[in-house]
């Protein structure tokens, strides 16, 4: 449905390489910092950009996104902030796609029709909410459709030939592979389950495939990137604005940069 998160993939695919997709949270290290943090991303050759809800409770999330969450509820960061800093990337970036990322406690306290206008008022192209399953879709999936924002689901190691369809159904943007059972940032899969994964998913839908969980660096970036259609790093980038706090925005615009190379490097290398 969303026509910038549609344009994107296209364009990537016509370059012949992966989309680079990119995760921060919001408010952190404070909802005014998060713009040049944004800003940085957006420099260093991010295509896509998840922004995450901190929630108390982010419960697939391993320490680094966990510390992230704390710090920006520390800072008093609300739902409100995140939908301002929406809204000032959208005026400062018209587009690049920006998808919310988040659990279903802050999606729906107001009720989802009130989230999904806001969301969409806010230029917010696409929503992944991580603990509402496929089966309870009438939560909040009816109303970002009217929204015209993109449902995207998420499918895992675990998500078999019989579960799958009901993960399709109603999805659309691009398909989240989750490439480790567990929480993010602490393990890598291998490659050859990676590769398997995406020919899988590949074979049962026309959304693009993106993996992500444990995408620490760009040799990892570069070798999913020969396979799947996006590479999802999170983690790593938090843990540079964790790391460098107010001064986060230069070092996460060049590791940005060194993951962007990558996707290129694999596009090249399948291109040879």
């Amino acid at each position: 449905m969303s026509s910038r998160i549609a344009d994107t993939f296209a364009r990537t695919r016509a370059e012949g390489r992966a989309a680079l997709v990119t995760f921060v949270t919001g408010g952190d290290p404070s909802p005014a910092g998060t713009a040049a943090i944004l800003d940085a991303l957006v420099e260093g050759g991010a295509d896509l950009i998840e922004l995450g809800m901190p929630f108390t409770d982010p419960m697939a999330d391993g320490p680094a996104i966990q510390r992230a969450n704390l710090r920006a509820l520390g800072a008093g960061t609300t739902t409100a902030d995140l939908l301002r800093i929406a809204a000032a990337f959208r005026a400062r970036h018209p587009s690049v796609p920006l998808v919310l990322m988040g659990y279903a406690n802050p999606m729906l306290r107001r009720g989802p029709e009130w989230f999904a206008a806001e969301a969409k008022k806010a230029g917010v192209d696409g929503v992944i909410c991580v603990d509402i399953p496929p089966e309870q879709d009438a939560a909040l999936g009816p109303a970002l459709r009217a929204a015209g924002i993109d449902p995207i689901r998420l499918a895992t190691p675990t998500t078999d030939a019989r579960r799958l369809p009901a993960v399709l159904d109603g999805a659309s943007g691009f398909l989240y592979y989750v490439s480790v059972a567990g929480i993010t940032g602490m393990q890598q899969a291998g490659q050859a389950s990676i590769e398997e994964a995406v020919a899988r998913f590949k074979a049962a839908t026309d959304l693009p495939v993106a993996v992500g969980f444990g995408v620490r660096g760009p040799e990892q970036a570069e070798a999913i990137g020969r396979v799947a259609d996006g590479v999802v790093v999170g983690s790593a980038i938090v843990d540079l604005v964790g790391e460098h706090g107010v001064n986060a925005a230069g070092p996460v615009r060049d590791f940005t940069s060194t993951l962007s190379a990558a996707v290129r490097r694999a596009a090249k290398e399948k291109a040879a």
